[in-house]
């Protein structure tokens, strides 16, 4: 295998830019040139890593990943700067949620150290796949798996942790805002499930509903809570808040609402500008009665909503310039992509070859 030196002196020969169209980018994989491994058995610590190239795995077929959907996942996004630095936001929290995760699922993690140290290496050796400033962004997507052998259900006996990249633009190419609609048929999550964290589990179970929800013309589903039907929980891979007068209001944190590390941002840049935040039961009636209503996540950064329904009726809300959800979502853009002071002290700067 080829080794982490090795990597970046042949990436650093790559020309500033790989040959892709940035102005044409969407949210598809566009694989980048290396990827990085580490193994360990159960019982064991993750220790020495390795980066390779981008390329298919080996696997048995009794992989508890394949049998029993061992495995975690987290996504983080590397920006250009207009000098041209790279920028990782909030590495640590990301790897924090993993050690989290890992432990819901039996399975040891890296520490938050091996886990940052293992993202620059992988977007350093893939540096020309970050897009110019203002077009995108490099997608890093880090995997805990089960890869060892079971046939018994129970925690596999070797893990592989894996980092992989792709270049990004928009999750939702040519939508300026979203439209959702609340849903009271299926739930993405359970009291005593997995909802609070990322384990791939999470994800296909909403495929069904999702695509019905995107055939009727909507962008994503709000999910109710599994209890009372009463109380929005989340969509499908992002936070939701809502804003009436000065106040902001999110679904307080549970086993069934993930920790969203742009959730968390949001919330402390909300604050710093004086605006009343609530952490709350959400109602079904205080999203339709909201003045705004955003959603946050790696993918979706913060992005309006521009309509709810719910049982027929539709709910309308201010997007635009002049309002609090762009004030927000400017304000983090700007500390992500370096173009405003990081008071917070929340990205890291890394060094290109």
């Amino acid at each position: 295998m080829q080794s982490y030196t090795e990597a970046v002196v042949e990436s650093s020969c790559e020309p500033a830019y790989a040959d892709v169209n940035w102005d044409e980018l969407g949210f598809n994989l566009i694989p980048a040139d290396y990827m990085y491994m580490m193994k360990c058995t159960d019982g064991e610590s993750f220790s020495h890593g390795f980066l390779a190239r981008y390329s298919k795995l080996e696997l048995d077929p009794s992989a508890a990943i394949l049998n029993y959907g061992q495995g975690l996942l987290e996504g983080l996004k590397a920006q250009r700067a207009k000098d041209g630095q790279i920028l990782l936001f909030r590495p640590e929290e990301h790897g924090l949620r993993m050690k989290m995760g890992a432990e819901r699922l039996c399975m040891p993690s890296p520490s938050v150290e091996q886990f940052v140290d293992a993202l620059k290496q992988t977007v350093l050796a893939n540096q020309h796949w970050v897009p110019p400033p203002g077009k995108g962004s490099l997608y890093v997507r880090p995997l805990i798996i089960g890869s060892g052998p079971v046939l018994r259900m129970g925690p596999a006996p070797e893990y592989t942790f894996l980092v992989y990249a792709s270049p990004v633009g928009n999750l939702h190419k040519g939508q300026m805002s979203m439209k959702l609609v609340i849903q009271d048929k299926s739930h993405r999550a359970t009291p005593g499930g997995t909802g609070g964290i990322k384990s791939i589990t999470n994800y296909s179970p909403v495929f069904k509903p999702i695509s019905e929800a995107k055939a009727a013309g909507f962008s994503d589903i709000l999910f109710l809570d599994a209890a009372t039907g009463k109380f929005i929980e989340e969509a499908s891979s992002c936070n939701v808040f809502t804003v009436k007068g000065n106040v902001i209001s999110t679904p307080a944190l549970q086993d069934t609402i993930l920790p969203g590390i742009t959730r968390k941002s949001i919330i402390d840049i909300a604050l710093s500008f004086k605006y009343q935040v609530e952490e709350c039961l959400l109602m079904v009636e205080d999203v339709m009665d909201a003045d705004e209503v955003f959603c946050t996540g790696t993918a979706v950064g913060v992005t309006p909503v521009a309509s709810v329904t719910y049982q027929g009726k539709r709910c309308e809300y201010k997007t635009g310039d002049d309002t609090v959800t762009e004030r927000l979502r400017t304000k983090l853009a700007a500390i992500q992509t370096g173009t405003a002071e990081d008071d917070f002290g929340w990205t890291s700067t890394l060094n290109q070859a």
